[in-house]
């Protein structure tokens, strides 16, 4: 059989041990997703005659684990330190805040990433790597609801909460729950190469690189979660984008003068009226897009004046043009 690629942490024939940590009430998908993305890089090594890249082991504290969905898991027991990983991979889940609170787990994941080659986590799995402090100083990245309380916990972490995943060295951190998967495509190419990256995502019918940044999908539902005095306001925006939306008007529609309600919405909600405006109306965009609606069609629809504005506003957003969005996502 044909050798695999070199790498300095391995000989050239050596299997890649990929150990993902689990526990109760993890989230199915953090241990799926990048399960499978190894799996099918076996399978098309295997379709070429190439030695088998990896193995994997899902292991926990004890067996079965009871995910979020439903589904158990069978697991291994956490090992010793007689078998050497190339890589540690953290699940996240509901159940990460009594994995933090698990003293002998904390201490198993931080002497395990000293022995790994590299180390990562998945989603809210970044809390648990956080409380070992082996995030300390480093660039990091969480599920974007986890990420005020990311930030309050762990304030010695560089937490961006925009990325889809976030290498510092050996340390690799993803965004939520399916961003596991863009994760594993990134550790495959840097184990195999792009080729068979590319190859891997394309059976699964997924990106590469995916364009933007997690916030794309929590704009919108960031604003649901404001003040309740915004709520019909927001009602009231949905349903009239396709107008000019100046300050002057949404002042009125919220009964305050321009100035008072600019200062009270960015305190409820966090963001400037004109951003919440644009993320509302790339929001709906997107969804008419998917729908199979023309750019043009769109642009006026949801208020933006022109197609050059809309396009300016989706590289703003979600790195790529209206154009590119609709063909990939349009039913």
């Amino acid at each position: 059989m044909a050798r695999l690629p070199i790498n300095p942490r391995f000989k050239p024939s050596a299997m890649r041990r990929i150990e993902i940590l689990t526990f109760d009430q993890a989230q199915l998908l953090d241990v799926a997703g990048p399960l499978q993305v190894f799996a099918s890089a076996n399978d098309l090594a295997a379709a070429k005659g190439i030695a088998l890249p990896y193995q994997m082991v899902v292991m926990a504290e004890k067996t079965p684990v009871l995910t979020t969905s439903g589904l158990e898991l069978t697991a291994v027991p956490l090992p010793g330190n007689e078998s050497i990983p190339d890589t540690l991979i953290v699940a996240g889940g509901r159940g990460v805040n009594a994995a933090c609170e698990n003293v002998t787990l904390v201490k198993w994941v931080k002497d395990r990433a000293k022995l790994a080659g590299r180390t990562a986590s998945v989603c809210s799995g970044a809390l648990l790597l956080a409380e070992t402090g082996l995030l300390n100083g480093k660039r990091a990245v969480t599920h974007w609801q986890r990420c005020d309380e990311f930030a309050k916990r762990y304030p010695l972490v560089l937490l961006d909460p925009d990325p889809i995943f976030v290498q510092d060295g050996n340390i690799w951190t993803s965004a939520g729950v399916t961003a596991g998967i863009d994760l594993a495509l990134a550790l495959v190419e840097a184990d195999l190469g792009r080729d068979m990256a590319l190859a891997v995502a394309r059976q699964l019918v997924v990106f590469l690189k995916r364009p933007g940044g997690q916030t794309q999908f929590s704009a919108a539902l960031t604003l649901q979660e404001g003040d309740r005095h915004f709520d019909r306001l927001h009602g009231w925006i949905m349903e009239n984008l396709s107008k000019t939306l100046s300050l002057e008007v949404l002042a009125e529609q919220a009964c305050m003068s321009p100035r008072s309600f600019s200062r009270h919405y960015r305190q409820k909600t966090g963001r400037t009226p004109a951003r919440a405006i644009e993320d509302i109306r790339i929001e709906t965009a997107r969804r008419l897009l998917e729908e199979g609606l023309t750019v043009a069609r769109v642009s006026r629809r949801c208020g933006f004046g022109s197609e050059e504005t809309m396009r300016r506003a989706f590289m703003r957003s979600l790195g790529t043009n209206p154009q590119t969005y609709r063909q990939r996502f349009s039913v």
